[in-house]
């Protein structure tokens, strides 16, 4: 797991990382939510290709503002509905 003792200025992840690790895979083109449009970047095969540039940008948003709460004392409720991120939220809640 990487490290994220950085400067909230230092991306947290890539659009090459997310890439790599096939982040891009959106939905069927045909359960699509509109809403998305702007996060979509082309449509392929039927589906949808998400916009990775926009992503790697949101995550950085997401994490200066989690952050944020934390430094302050806040709490923050991590959850993960998928079997195979059991171990990941787990993990990431107590760190």
């Amino acid at each position: 797991m990487k490290a994220v003792n950085h400067s909230d200025d230092e991306p947290v992840v890539s659009a090459k990382e997310l890439l790599a690790v096939g982040a891009h895979y959106g939905h069927q083109a045909r359960r699509w939510n509109p809403e998305m449009a702007p996060y979509i970047y082309a449509k392929k095969n039927n589906a949808h290709i998400i916009d990775l540039n926009k992503t790697a940008q949101m995550i950085q948003t997401a994490y200066v503002a989690l952050k944020n709460i934390v430094e302050k004392g806040g709490k923050v409720l991590i959850v993960g509905t998928k079997p195979i991120a059991k171990e990941v939220v787990a993990n990431e809640a107590v760190r």
